[in-house]
């Protein structure tokens, strides 16, 4: 074997941890195993996943040429010496054998040697063009492509870029009301349904049209995430020679500024999706259908087929982030979203967030194929959390009266266009809709608003949720399957784009008291939406608009993800039904229990699964519920975990069992709001202020906690004295003022160091599991000590928790004595402090101290669920004295060491 540092290019000399990390991923990825990797934040856990990864990449594409080069040598000799047998051959056969003649089992064997040896020089010829393509690329040759069918060159771009055909035009009718109706649906056969993507199977030898290369899907939660580890490639060794692409979102990527003011993602899509099929209709009318008279619809002067695939190949050809892209895709005038997925087959590694890998539905129409390839999970820490939530849907009773109400009239307007298999099933969703409001306790065609329920929360399995809403009889496959061909759903936004757009009553055609009736309802609930949010103040005017918008349009998009929803196995999932008061507040939700269901279609696929984080303890509930239950044997799981890059000395882990005055720590529900533990928390912290410089982060188990304590402590005057010592800050509740109160906290650590005055730096309150909880980067001044009051056990009275809690318990074995439910509670405890304490130390040279202010943090199960490198130098203090002592010595002796090295 070769050593490490030869093995594994990396951009400067790696730490001892990063090569055992890149070796151990590169044997988890050549023996094809499902890897949990655990590297803490600082320690390089990007680069190592890159350079280790890339690295077995390489050397899997320079096996494979030298064994097809070796193949088709051999093949190629075999054949050339083989002979015809004689005629005599079939005579030499033993007789009364059944067998075949020698002379036919040998040309079998020939045509299948030929067969091979055609296809070795096929896949050869393909890798060399494409090698050769990208090389021209990098060097700045300008492409010229010839198309095969020149004249069809946007037919074929619109194939590939899953835009569906509409049928043939009737010679009568409104030609704006066309686009609006559905196709005529002929046949139930699954098996019938050609892929979107691919286009058909003539498509095969298009030049737009490519064979997947063998590649890594890195995916990670959010796009800054993933911008961070696209800029980490392009430092790494591996920019000038890996072919990457980054997907993200029409949302993210789309350059039409007519588009982008449309604000909702839904309705992003459903524009982009419609100017697709006006430019196919278009090309179509080009070539000699006569145009049907009418105003001219808007095209998307952005996804022409052969600016498309420059701009492929010009994201092939060097590193891009999203931002890039978007900035290429304006120079160019070409698609950033559509040549995007153009480059997905021939790309090594392709970045994207979690959702398109993790939904099969996002996963098919993005053209993702994990077969046999490599998928990268980061941030994984809270996988399991993300698939239920990914599959889980609530909707609210005005939602489904609005979907009712809005369908109606589309099927009263065009009923008489409609062909009677598309009114089949529309009067089966109407009725599936009808059902599910009745069992929140209303009806449709009233006005949700004004419609009361009795308060309550009721757990019912998916079997008995269609038995009470009456819709068992429903077959609930059939119309997903109809929901994704005929496209209903886009229909209808369509159908409300045009005439309710602004929450107005839809315009009709007539005015016939038959008709008034038909859209009576409609109008009445569409004109209370109006009034409701006429009545918004002056200075919310704006929000007033974007509400309006999202009620007017429709939320179909919204059911058919929960009708798929509910196809899941009845023991897989449960319906919470929440009745509120009204009508229009209570809601259906259905909870996903066995994340796995949705996992195992991709453990199976996929040739190797890295599953990374910087915390990935407790591993065990995550082995159980995500691998276990998946059918993931023991033999192919591989554990790596390392310690810090930094020295021991630079941490210092406290579990404090009481305060300064010898009250016992004990934030359980019952002990937390007396006001001798929150004043005994505010002498802590005031003591800590003393002695600790720079930043100091304090997370609190709940926002409502932290607003009670901190209220307590205006009262009591503690706050004060707290502020005599460190500004406070306090964490926003809207996301986008987190960096305005960042960018002030760590303002004024900056100006208390360089001043000397007063203060000694700054408090931040915070909340575990929220926004600062979690990637946000407290390093050196910024979060000198984190301290976590109490600690955060999720509310184990919510009927979701409990619901899970059952589950586990059913269906997974019991483990030292606790069962699988109650471990889910710790775990989830525990997941959520390792988060937040995790925000400090993020690099080698930094230091801080954490304490975990809770006598239960003691106990040895819930020690050994911290992290290892915190966990092995974690000390635990009966008494407040002696761990003050420590923490005041730890930063003097800090202080001293940098004196010294100044």
């Amino acid at each position: 074997m070769e050593d490490g540092s030869h093995r594994f290019p990396f951009p400067y000399q790696a730490y001892p941890i990063q090569e055992q990390f890149m070796e151990a991923l590169y044997c988890a990825l050549e023996q094809g195993k499902v890897g949990i990797f655990e590297s803490p934040t600082g320690t390089g856990k990007s680069l190592s996943l890159i350079c280790g990864a890339l690295s077995w990449l390489k050397d899997y594409e320079e096996r494979r040429r030298q064994e097809t080069a070796a193949l088709l040598q051999g093949e190629e000799a075999v054949l050339s010496t083989s002979t015809i047998p004689p005629s005599s051959t079939p005579q030499s056969s033993t007789p009364g054998s059944s067998a075949e003649p020698d002379w036919i089992t040998d040309f079998v064997q020939k045509k299948a040697g030929r067969d091979l040896v055609s296809k070795l020089k096929e896949d050869e010829l393909k890798r060399k063009k494409r090698e050769e393509r990208l090389e021209m690329i990098r060097n700045n040759v300008q492409l010229k492509y010839a198309m095969k069918r020149k004249t069809h060159e946007d037919d074929e771009a619109f194939k590939v870029l899953q835009l569906s055909k509409e049928g043939p035009v009737e010679a009568s009718g409104d030609p704006e009301e066309e686009e609006l109706i559905v196709a005529e649906y002929e046949s139930d056969d699954e098996s019938k349904t050609k892929s979107k993507f691919c286009g058909t199977e003539d498509d095969d030898d298009d030049d737009l049209v490519e064979e997947h290369v063998t590649k890594i899907y890195y995916c990670s939660r959010t796009h800054s995430q993933l911008a961070q580890f696209v800029h980490e490639v392009q430092k790494s060794p591996f920019s000038k020679d890996i072919s990457l692409v980054t997907l993200g979102s029409r949302q993210n990527l789309c350059i039409n500024d007519e588009v982008l003011r449309l604000g909702s993602i839904q309705r992003i899509n459903d524009r982009c999706m419609e100017m697709q099929k006006n430019k196919h209709e278009k090309q179509h009318q080009e070539e000699g259908v006569k145009r049907k008279r009418g105003p001219a619809k808007s095209v998307c002067p952005y996804v022409g087929a052969t600016a498309l695939q420059q701009l492929r190949d010009e994201v092939l050809g060097a590193v891009h982030d999203i931002e890039q892209l978007v900035s290429m895709g304006r120079k160019m005038n070409s698609c950033p979203y559509y040549a995007t997925r153009l480059a997905v087959p021939p790309a090594q590694l392709v970045v994207l967030p979690y959702q398109m890998v993790l939904h099969e539905a996002t996963r098919r129409a993005s053209g993702i194929q994990l077969k046999g390839q490599v998928l990268i999970i980061d941030e994984a820490h809270n996988l399991s959390d993300t698939l239920s939530c990914i599959h889980s849907m609530e909707l609210t009773g005005a939602q489904f009266c609005r979907a009712h109400s809005q369908l109606t009239q589309y099927s009263e307007r065009y009923k008489s266009r409609l062909k009677a298999k598309n009114l089949m099933y529309i009067k089966q969703i109407l009725f599936v809709f009808e059902g599910l409001v009745r069992v929140l306790g209303g009806k449709v065609g009233l006005n949700p608003q004004s419609q009361t329920t009795q308060p309550g929360t009721e757990m019912l399995t998916i079997n008995n949720l269609l038995f009470k809403a009456q819709i068992d009889n429903i077959n609930l496959f059939k119309l997903q399957r109809y929901f994704e061909k005929s496209m209903i759903s886009r229909k209808l936004c369509g159908f409300m784009e045009k005439y309710a757009g602004t929450g107005v009553s839809p315009h009709t055609q007539t005015n016939t008291n038959k008709e008034n009736r038909r859209t009576e309802g409609l109008n009445r609930y569409l004109q209370t939406l109006q009034s409701s949010a006429a009545s918004v103040p002056a200075a919310d005017q704006q929000g007033a608009v974007e509400a309006e918008k999202v009620l007017s349009a429709s939320p179909m998009m919204q059911m058919e993800g929960f009708l798929m929803a509910l196809t899941n196995t009845n023991a897989d999932g449960r319906v919470v039904v929440h009745r509120q008061g009204t009508l229009s507040e209570s809601s259906v939700k259905f909870l996903l229990l066995n994340p796995a269901v949705h996992f195992t279609q991709v453990l199976k696929e996929c040739r190797a699964v890295i599953i990374a984080g910087g915390t990935m303890q407790p591993v065990s509930d995550f082995k159980e519920e995500l691998l276990f239950s998946a059918g993931v044997g023991e033999e192919r799981i591989a554990e790596f975990s390392c310690g810090h890059v930094i020295p021991p000395e630079n941490i210092l882990p406290i579990v404090l069992c009481s305060g300064p005055s010898g009250q016992e720590l004990d934030f359980t529900f019952q002990n937390r709001d007396a006001p001798r533990m929150m004043d005994e928390t505010g002498r802590i912290l005031s003591n800590i202020c003393n002695v600790v410089p720079g930043g100091v982060v304090c997370f609190f188990p709940s926002y409502e906690y932290s607003r009670r304590i901190v209220s307590h402590w205006e009262a009591s005057g503690a706050l004060a004295r707290l502020a005599n010592k460190k500004k406070i800050f306090q964490e926003p509740k809207k996301a986008n003022q987190v960096e305005q109160v960042l960018s002030e906290f760590s303002r004024c650590i900056q100006r208390c160091a360089a001043d000397g005055g007063r203060l000694s730096g700054a408090l931040l309150f915070s909340v575990v599991g929220g926004k600062m909880s979690e990637g946000i980067n407290f390093s050196d001044d910024l979060g000198r000590c984190v301290v976590m009051v109490g600690m955060p056990y999720p509310n184990i009275k919510s009927p979701e928790l409990q619901e899970k809690m059952s589950y586990l318990d059913k269906h997974l074995s019991h483990t030292g004595g606790r069962s699988p439910g109650q471990a889910l509670i710790d775990n989830l405890c525990m997941k959520a402090v390792n988060q937040s304490i995790g925000r400090a130390i993020r690099h080698r040279g930094d230091y801080a101290s954490i304490v975990m202010c809770d006598r239960r943090y003691s106990r040895p199960a819930t020690l050994s669920k911290l992290p290892n490198w915190i966990k092995a130098q974690t000390n635990t203090h009966t008494t407040f004295g002696p761990a003050f002592a420590a923490l005041r010595k730890f930063f003097m002796d800090k202080k001293q060491q940098q004196q010294q090295a100044v």
